[in-house]
């Protein structure tokens, strides 16, 4: 840290950009501003609660370029959903610079850093297109394809390569046939394509910028390999910290399925391996996963240890096999020498993976796991094999803390009224971080009603209840249409649409029928519309004004009881004498509540209700828990009370 004055100081500058951008100051922002401009001096790391409307974008973003221009390093700005990245690179950042510009030395820089899975391969296209097809039924070829062609002949046009840049887009199958992982690729210097190639060219474009946009799982590859995949920084920024922990357990997890193993042995069997090597094992390792038991394993069958050990041994000599190249293949045939290379990373990659899940097994004590490894049955995509961290706290403490200051925000980081669980999720080291609630400029109890539905049945596994149907039917028709329905499963937001369309005299849209972004652009145009969801619409819908006065929770969304991950990361609390179930699915459904509940309020003049239609809100002593971690609302049990609130909202126009 140094101890030369920093000039011209936080607060100034954003009153400059403030003034700049026609807002007005607001005190959370300020707040969070300064905080984040402390904790970077002081090298502390900082979590922070930034409501809507408080502007935390331009609260980091402020003293986060004050800060890379006065120490000449980058910053890094991380983000979970694309929606907040290409905001915060296409309107944030522009007009950022352009209001700072006049106030510094230099005018303010950024660039945007996504994995290479993002980017369009031109090695990938190059190469014979059979091989990735080889497990896709005929009459899906033709179709893919169609996709893949299309995006070849893009490739000669675009300069970024980005498959965000690519309209109309492709399906996720057709985009894996051109696009490679960061541990497949055979690095800029091996490729034919180096010179060329998309990702590395938007990498050379974040060198020495001010501010580095990138995303969760790619924060998440940086800190957990031994390569520096981002630029050199002391500082990083994660907006959207809520969904950290979630993003980095799925860079950190590994699965192994027949399809997987069938596909390498049938690209090693074109690059000269011993035919069928691969093959043999895997019809082997099939036989042996059908006998056993989907979930999480604890321990592992004789049979199963063994298919395990077959295989992996069968990966290793395969890759050795595909490693012994020709005399001369690099230079008379560069394509084929690029592929052999590509897939004896590949074949390493699924290798280390059956070393992963063995290891579990190979530590007797259950207590002391610290992967967990589970079975998933798929007609469709084939049975796999998963291994994932029991928690990643301890890796985040390590290589992510420990090696920079962090600054985490979002609009939801206090659970049960404090910031205590997501501390522990991420493994922030004790005394070493300090937290700030700032709040938001709605007036939540002025605004908003929390209702909860006392007089319902429990929700069972069987659907919505009659019952429930009524009340949502009785709900929508006080508020005119209006309504965002999230609901804990696509059947029953669909039972629910179902029914709702068949009584109600309003449009109502059901996630699916179209992309989220669609959707949600159809529901805000007009005000007699419904859109009922799951999961990504309980995080990612913003629609200010008189299109959303009502938000209709089908119940509490707890982990399903069978999730083998949070499954085992609740007996682990359990076994350490806390609650697994406090530490876990409460924490869960707390989490999603805030956010689900966080739909309503988008403008200082918004208003409406949360309709929580699961009595175990009011009922179980858990209830005061979740409560807590939403928004301060007026609260009430009453249907008459509200359903008259509601009714109100659409006459006052």
């Amino acid at each position: 840290m140094s101890d030369q004055p920093l000039s011209p100081s936080t607060p100034d500058l954003l009153a400059a950009a403030v003034a700049a951008l026609g807002g007005a100051e607001r005190p959370g922002q300020v707040a969070m501003a300064n905080a984040v401009t402390t904790a970077m001096e002081n090298e502390r790391h900082l979590a922070v609660e930034a409501g809507t409307g408080t502007g935390k974008s331009l609260a980091y973003l402020v003293p986060a370029i004050r800060h890379a221009q006065n120490t000449n390093t980058s910053v890094i700005v991380s983000t979970a959903t694309i929606a907040l990245q290409r905001q915060l690179v296409e309107r944030d950042l522009p007009r950022l610079a352009d209001a700072l510009e006049p106030h510094l030395e230099r005018r303010p820089t950024f660039a945007i850093q996504k994995g290479r899975n993002n980017y369009v391969c031109l090695h990938k296209l190059s190469l014979p297109g059979d091989a990735p097809e080889a497990l896709i039924d005929e009459e899906d070829i033709s179709w893919l394809g169609r996709h893949v062609k299309r995006v070849n002949e893009w490739a000669q046009e675009t300069t970024t390569g980005d498959r965000d840049d690519l309209e109309p887009g492709v399906p996720d199958l057709a985009w894996r046939q051109v696009s490679v992982t960061a541990n497949e690729c055979l690095g800029a210097s091996r490729c034919p394509h180096g010179e060329d190639c998309f990702a590395e060219l938007a990498r050379e474009r974040t060198r020495e910028v001010d501010i580095v946009v990138t995303n969760h799982a790619l924060l998440a590859i940086d800190a957990l390999s031994d390569i520096d995949v981002l630029p050199e920084h002391s500082v990083t920024i994660i907006d959207e910290a809520h969904e950290l922990d979630g993003r980095i357990t799925s860079v950190a997890t590994n699965d192994i399925s027949a399809r997987a193993l069938t596909m390498a042995s049938r690209r090693a069997d074109k690059l000269g391996a011993k035919k069928g090597e691969l093959e043999n094992v895997v019809d082997d390792f099939t036989a042996v996963i059908d006998l056993e038991e989907p979930g999480r394993w604890e321990n592992i069958s004789d049979s199963a240890r063994a298919g395990f050990v077959a295989v992996r041994d069968a990966l290793w000599r395969t890759r050795e096999a595909v490693g012994r190249s020709p005399e001369g293949e690099s230079t008379n045939q560069p394509e084929t020498h690029a592929e052999r290379e590509n897939l004896k990373n590949h074949l390493t990659d699924l290798h280390d993976a059956i070393v992963r899940i063995l290891e579990v097994f190979d530590e007797p004590d259950p207590t002391k796991h610290t992967d967990v490894v589970w079975l998933t049955r798929s007609e469709r995509n084939g049975d796999s094999v998963s291994v994932a961290p029991l928690s990643v706290a301890g890796l985040l403490h390590d290589r992510l803390f420990g090696e920079q200051t962090v600054v985490l925000t979002s609009a939801t980081l206090t659970i049960g009224g404090n910031f205590n669980a997501m501390a522990a999720s991420w493994g922030l080291p004790r005394g070493e971080w300090d937290s700030l609630n700032a709040g938001t400029p709605f007036e939540a109890r002025r605004s908003g009603i929390l209702y909860t539905a006392r007089h319902l049945p429990a929700p069972g596994r069987d659907g919505l209840a009659a019952e429930t149907l009524d009340e949502i039917a009785g709900l929508i028709t006080a508020a005119g249409g209006r309504t965002l329905g999230l609901f804990s499963s696509r059947r029953a937001a669909e039972q629910a649409a179902e029914a709702m369309a068949a009584r109600l005299p309003f449009d109502i849209l059901v996630q699916g029928q179209d992309s989220t972004g669609a959707l949600v652009e159809k529901f805000a145009a007009s005000e007699n519309v419904c859109l009922f969801g799951t999961l990504t619409l309980w995080q990612g819908v913003d629609v200010p004004g008189r299109s959303l006065s009502l938000v209709i929770m089908d119940r509490i969304p707890f982990p399903r009881p069978d999730d083998p991950l949070l499954q085992a990361r609740a007996k682990a609390a359990d076994a350490a004498g806390r609650s697994g179930f406090m530490e876990v699915s409460a924490t869960h459904a707390a989490l999603l509540m805030a956010q689900g509940a966080g739909r309503l309020l988008r403008s200082v003049n918004d208003k409406g209700v949360v309709a929580v239609l699961d009595s175990r809100l009011v009922t179980k002593r858990y209830g005061s828990y979740l409560r807590k971690s939403l928004p301060d609302f007026w609260e009430t049990t009453d249907p008459q009370v509200v359903r008259g609130a509601l009714a109100r909202l659409v006459e006052q126009g």
